[in-house]
């Protein structure tokens, strides 16, 4: 073959291409990836991978190995969730694998949906012809992928506002709750915040205004069910009627592989689409994919098998003794907080708002001087929430079992980081949205005019954000 360019060339311009890249092991990127410090597993999930790569995981009974694999998968989450329980109620524990955490909640939001239009017709009728939709409730810090359930799937978000701690009471989801509520979101932890929202009491009023209530653990599904003393949040909650859990974080599989898991075949069911209505095959999709790769749910696979219940254990083992290092020294940094009370591998860190401006640590200033010593930890920006309480801007580091390597480094890093930015000044916020939207790239109201930037523009935000540097 003659055409184009040689394999080679090919795998160098890539190669450099990748050189531009963030690290994704060693643990000097405390967001985005999720290093378990095995090289056996990295290896195990490319051999996994490769050996199911031509494969498409679409038809399971063309290739029964992916039936198979998706089965076992099921089976491991089913266990880590508590969803094995005898008379759980709503019958027993079912799900399917998907490409994401994405695609999970999508998932979550289109059954519940489903199911309240089946249960609530005349409701449904009557809303629809007042131009009303069903309504979506969740904290004001659950994942965006909800609001963009809600956009995709005709529902309002409806979110319950935070403490400026970032924390959220069970009074105010029993606030916003009705007939007209087609699910409740709760978070177990919030990525933002790190903390776990109140699951058991949410879904016990949840289950009193027979609403389902969803347990979004795409970030943690996979570390707290081996984190010490964590109130019940998982199936052994009874209201609790779905759970998302990724596989590509602390399941430490290759993205994108995800679980979510429905309390009952019933619900399980209202997830699918199928339709004989076309002259080719009979299409059944659980999930929103119709031709997807097998070989994420290969490596998830591979690397279950060979952690089990045990190695997940000792890898989560390692995130809480990391965990309680950065939060014990971060809190004694001058200028700087912990941001609420995280708990799981999410800590994000905050400006000690107490102190005079002088001695202030912005987080903002914080990462972009860690950049500069190795370390890449995220800009969060915090909003006003619509009843005006404001949460901050905050910084976010996702800790992983590779963390503990570099934990006396970063330590250090963060330290010195501080005190090359201790006072220094942020850009007032107010100014900088009020440009943003006079040029129209930010909403004036809810249902505000939004454009999508420019590559230009998309970094002028991003600088604006705290990002620059």
């Amino acid at each position: 073959m003659s055409a184009g360019q040689t394999s080679a060339e090919i795998l160098a311009e890539l190669t450099a291409l990748r050189n531009s890249d963030a690290p994704t092991h060693g643990g000097r990127v405390l967001s985005y990836v999720y290093d378990s410090g095995l090289a056996e597993l990295d290896d195990l999930a490319r051999d996994a991978a490769e050996l199911t790569r031509p494969l498409n995981a679409l038809d399971p009974t063309t290739f029964p190995s992916v039936a198979t694999m998706e089965r076992d998968i099921i089976a491991f989450m089913r266990k880590a969730l508590h969803g094995t329980t005898p008379k759980l109620g709503g019958g027993p524990v079912a799900g399917s694998v998907t490409s994401g955490g994405t695609e999970s909640c999508l998932l979550a939001v289109k059954t519940a949906r489903d199911l309240w239009r089946a249960e609530n017709p005349e409701l449904a009728a009557k809303l629809a012809r007042a131009g009303k939709q069903p309504r979506l409730v969740t904290a004001a810090t659950a994942h965006a992928a909800f609001q963009k359930a809600a956009r995709l799937f005709d529902l309002d978000w409806d979110p319950v506002p935070c403490e400026p701690d970032g924390s959220v009471r069970a009074a105010g989801f029993e606030r916003k709750l009705g007939a007209d509520v087609a699910l409740v979101v709760v978070s177990a932890p919030a990525y933002p915040s790190g903390a776990v929202d109140p699951v058991a009491q949410v879904a016990q009023v949840a289950k009193e205004f027979a609403v389902s209530c969803h347990v979004d653990a795409c970030f943690g599904g996979l570390v707290l069910p081996w984190w010490p003393s964590v109130e019940p949040w998982d199936f052994r909650v009874p209201g609790v009627t779905s759970i998302s859990a990724d596989l590509h974080k602390f399941g430490y599989a290759p993205k994108g592989v995800s679980v979510l898991l429905h309390r009952g075949r019933r619900r399980h069911r209202a997830q699918f689409f199928a339709t004989t209505s076309w002259p080719g095959y009979p299409v059944v999709n659980p999930t929103l994919l119709g031709s997807k790769p097998a070989s994420p749910l290969a490596a998830a696979w591979a690397i279950t098998k060979r952690l089990g219940n045990a190695g997940y254990a000792e890898l989560t083992a390692s995130c809480v003794r990391s965990a309680e290092v950065i939060v014990r020294e971060a809190s004694q940094i001058r200028g700087l907080n912990v941001w609420g009370a995280p708990t799981g591998p999410s800590v994000a860190l905050v400006t000690d708002s107490d102190l005079p401006e002088t001695e202030q640590v912005d987080p903002h200033h914080l990462a972009d001087e860690l950049a500069t010593l190795g370390f890449r930890i995220q800009h969060q920006p915090g909003f006003t929430q619509p009843n005006g309480v404001r949460l901050p801007h905050t910084a976010h580091l996702t800790i992983t079992p590779v963390t503990e390597r570099t934990l006396p480094e970063l330590v250090t890093a963060l330290q010195a980081a501080a005190g090359a930015v201790r006072g220094k000044a942020r850009a007032n916020p107010r100014l900088e949205y009020g440009a943003l939207q006079a040029l129209g790239y930010a909403p004036k109201r809810e249902d505000g005019p939004f454009r999508v930037p420019s590559p230009d523009m998309a970094w002028r935000i991003l600088k604006i954000a705290g990002a620059g540097g």
